[in-house]
């Protein structure tokens, strides 16, 4: 029972957004004839560990700054609830920064063995980055979770980062057409998080946590939804095209288009929404999977 409370600070249903942008990039770099079963490996292992991470540390934060109350409407925390105490939750912290920054290390020579000139700033840049963000998001005294900018981060780390950073891993190169994909998945990413302030809005707004959600109302928070959601599509379509590519199978992510529908018909007519949290998780996925495969 007790590993079940540690799953469920886990929030398995956002990892596969962890994995959304590495799986892309690593589609996208397989059919430029880039490809690195121990760069994919570790990628993966180091996207789950660092969003891990950033959900043990969101528990913890919310709870030291009593934001998980009964006005919260998603499922309840780990700490808040008894169920975890915060010293247990601080050393793992601890333990899976360790973890990370020993499979980042790991990644970073796997791939810049031959460019060792490139690997400690990529190592200092990138990985430390990530690290402060994923804790600073509700932890401390300026947790910028906590002043709207929740959603930059988001579509920064989850899109620029994950697509370009994993593509650049395999290629050691940025090629101009990859950040269609990589804001593609960014703005995804950032769906999921508007559609999880949604659903917290009352207790955010009670709580002193200003979201973006909670500074722009929730009714232009569904318009910004339908923005996040249609644009990636757009963007899909100009990479297919850019890359001039005429095969019917390149616009298979296209097939999306009708769950997001019925995600957008949901949201206006919703004021719970954990069910769309994960969907559009899963969703993020598929894009990334859809468009991949597609050039593959």
């Amino acid at each position: 029972m007790y590993i079940k409370f540690w799953v469920d600070a886990a929030r398995v249903h956002t990892l596969p957004i962890a994995l959304s942008g590495i799986l892309l990039s690593a589609l996208i770099a397989y059919s430029r004839d880039h490809y690195d079963v121990g760069i994919f490996f570790m990628s993966c292992i180091t996207s789950l560990l660092l969003q891990i991470l950033a959900n043990f540390s969101n528990d913890y934060g919310d709870a030291v700054k009593g934001t998980d109350s009964f006005f919260r409407m998603g499922p309840p925390r780990v700490i808040s609830s008894g169920y975890i105490s915060r010293e247990c939750m601080k050393k793992a912290i601890g333990f899976i920064t360790i973890v990370y920054l020993i499979s980042s290390t790991i990644l970073i020579w796997i791939s810049f063995k031959n460019y060792k000139g490139i690997a400690p700033i990529f190592f200092i840049i990138g990985i430390f980055t990530c690290l402060y963000a994923s804790i600073k998001y509700t932890v401390g005294k300026n947790a910028y979770g906590y002043k709207g900018m929740g959603d930059v981060s988001v579509f920064l780390f989850f899109g620029l980062t994950s697509v370009l950073g994993s593509y650049f891993l395999y290629t050691h190169r940025v090629e101009w057409d990859i950040f269609l994909l990589a804001i593609s998945i960014g703005l995804l990413s950032t769906s999921v998080l508007n559609l999880n302030n949604m659903r917290d809005i009352n207790g955010d707004r009670q709580n002193g946590k200003y979201t973006f959600v909670v500074k722009i109302g929730l009714q232009i928070a569904k318009l910004y939804h339908i923005f996040l959601v249609l644009t990636p599509f757009v963007l899909g379509s100009f990479f297919v095209m850019l890359n001039k590519q005429t095969q019917f199978y390149r616009w298979a992510f296209l097939i999306l288009l009708f769950p997001i529908f019925f995600n957008i018909k949901k949201v206006f007519s919703r004021t719970n929404f954990d069910k769309e949290i994960k969907n559009m998780a899963i969703i993020t996925f598929l894009y990334a999977l859809f468009m991949g495969l597609g050039q593959v």
